[in-house]
């Protein structure tokens, strides 16, 4: 990469969601942008898994195998989580090769680090901690002592599906929020939950200007959900719903 402005486009924690990913596509190509790259976590979900596999497919946006990903390659199907276990059911021998392919980690330059929760794991979040049951932002300490020994000017993650974007030591730590999935609760490492109080699909342009700084927008995309609600419905997932439609758990 050389000094010259550059733009990024990050996408993350799409779990399926074909006409979120379709919408965030559209908005990123009326802004113009050099590069798209997918954090991860793309298929995970009771909505459309092998459809926006093979969208992402014939896309060849460079992407990352968050830790569902880890988890259709590595665990039986019946010690899946129900996701996984419906995403895995609907895939395709193609498709698993596609995710076979996947880097947990990616370097675009000495200059970006693309991961799917911290350099080193992609189950930890790099920029929240969890507290009295929801995420709140991490302090720098933590966010410090999570990116390691990573000195990268710009360092993309998801997982959370917090749109956040942190400046900590000098490096630009960004989180563009979840294509797909506005809100979760997870039990682990404690139960808490995730929302963002929207059902937009999210993402974030992130640009090196002239002078080698980098800057970023957090973008919200409004879609019609009703597609992605009646499937989550229909395949039993009334919290799938209650999220896709409203961006709260509960």
């Amino acid at each position: 990469m050389s000094a010259c402005t550059l733009r990024l486009a990050l996408v993350s924690d799409i779990h399926g969601n074909l006409p979120a990913l379709e919408a965030v596509a559209a908005d990123i190509h009326h802004r113009g942008v050099d590069q798209i790259v997918n954090l991860g976590d793309s298929v995970s979900g009771p909505l459309l898994p092998r459809e926006t596999a093979q969208w992402l497919m014939a896309a060849g946006w460079p992407s990352l195998a968050g830790n569902h990903e880890r988890q259709l390659l590595t665990q039986a199907p019946a010690q899946m989580g129900a996701s996984d276990a419906f995403a895995h059911a609907a895939l395709g021998a193609a498709e698993f090769a596609w995710l076979r392919a996947q880097p947990a980690t990616l370097r675009l330059s000495d200059e970006v680090l693309l991961c799917h929760g911290t350099p080193a794991s992609d189950l930890i979040y790099c920029l929240e901690t969890i507290d009295a049951g929801r995420l709140r932002l991490a302090d720098r300490q933590t966010i410090a002592e999570r990116l390691g020994a990573e000195r990268s000017a710009l360092v993309a993650c998801g997982h959370s599906h917090t749109p956040r974007s942190v400046r900590c030591g000098g490096q630009l730590i960004v989180n563009p929020g979840s294509v797909g999935l506005p809100a979760f609760d997870a039990d682990r490492p404690e139960f808490h939950v995730a929302e963002t109080g929207s059902a937009d699909a999210r993402y974030a342009l992130v640009e090196r200007r002239a002078d080698g700084q980098w800057s970023a927008q957090l973008i919200a995309v409004p879609y019609d959900t009703r597609v992605v609600v009646q499937l989550a419905v229909a395949a039993g997932r009334d919290e799938w719903a209650r999220a896709l439609s409203t961006g709260y758990a509960s």
